[in-house]
């Protein structure tokens, strides 16, 4: 990426500033846990078994925890420290429930956990094409994330996403007893996971919202969970939930705030509901489809 300052229609390159320290990408990253990647930071520097966490974070939307680790270099294998942290967590789950319940004053329980959503995501101002492919499975928690700083203290952070046609890791760890709990216990969902809940009719219907969602915004991301399919810029903006005859939609936004003359939007802000946001709304075809992408938008920053 190359930025310019613009000064009267006269374009400057503003240049890159290299990180001196990984402790200064750590530092950046923990101070705007929230607001970069939505996690709540539960402890820096977690040790654990003789190695040594960056970062540990918890995704209240997954309810699964999250490993982060800096990195100012390249000689390294995403691959194989992945699956590390990854079957370190899985065997030591009661120390991850300590440290959280310890450190943020909480209780957390281990039920209420979603282990096979857990994840390790590296961050670093470049990534090789051996790092960025070897980490390229569909069904892998790990996470590439690129940081830079310029001159100008402005920072790009971007998130790589993984090819479309990744296929699965799953088959390199069949002969690997010592990554057992990873196998058999890490989940990264699909959409095509949640079409098997779906029928042809509400699969046609969630593509017809989904292009209409990702047309509200630049930069609009589609990321499958557990239960919900959810479309982020930034944080959630809104969720859907796929069913045999229909969808749910849910609105990302406080009881209250969202205009909504027709009334379209139920409020679940005091029902147990999956999707985030106090909003939700049933469909079982596309008639309202303008007005709900109308309400949506009143979410997108």
């Amino acid at each position: 990426m190359i930025l310019y300052n613009n000064n009267s229609s006269k374009l400057n390159q503003v240049k890159e500033k290299p990180f001196k320290l990984e402790r200064e990408i750590q530092s950046i990253f923990e101070n705007n846990l929230q607001e970069v990647m939505s996690l709540q930071l539960v402890k820096s520097e977690f040790a654990i078994k003789n190695k040594r966490i960056d970062s540990l974070a918890y995704d209240k939307q997954t309810n699964a925890f999250i490993i982060i680790e800096y990195k100012r270099d390249k000689n390294y294998s995403v691959v194989d420290q992945g699956l590390t942290y990854l079957n370190l967590m899985l065997q030591n789950k009661a120390e991850f429930i300590l440290t959280y319940n310890e450190t943020l004053k909480d209780t957390l329980h281990s039920k209420d956990v979603d282990w096979s959503q857990s994840r390790v995501a590296f961050v670093s101002p470049s990534f090789t094409e051996n790092q960025i492919s070897a980490s390229d499975f569909k069904d892998f928690g790990i996470e590439l994330w690129e940081v830079k700083q310029f001159e100008n203290n402005t920072i790009s952070i971007n998130s790589l996403k993984k090819s479309t046609g990744a296929p699965s890791i799953k088959p390199l760890l069949e002969n690997s007893e010592k990554l057992q709990e990873v196998k058999e216990n890490i989940k990264v969902y699909s959409e095509e996971d949640h079409y098997n809940n779906g029928s042809d009719a509400s699969i046609e219907l969630y593509e017809k919202f989904k292009t209409a969602i990702i047309n509200l915004a630049d930069g609009v991301e589609v990321i499958p969970q557990k239960f919900y399919i959810a479309f982020k810029k930034g944080s959630n903006i809104s969720d859907i939930e796929m069913q045999k005859k229909g969808l749910k939609i849910f609105i990302n936004a406080k009881i209250g705030v969202l205009d909504d003359p027709k009334g379209l939007a139920k409020d679940v802000s005091n029902i147990g509901h999956r999707g985030n946001g106090d909003y939700q709304i049933q469909i079982e075809d596309d008639k309202n489809l303008e007005y709900i992408m109308s309400l949506i938008k009143q979410v997108v920053n």
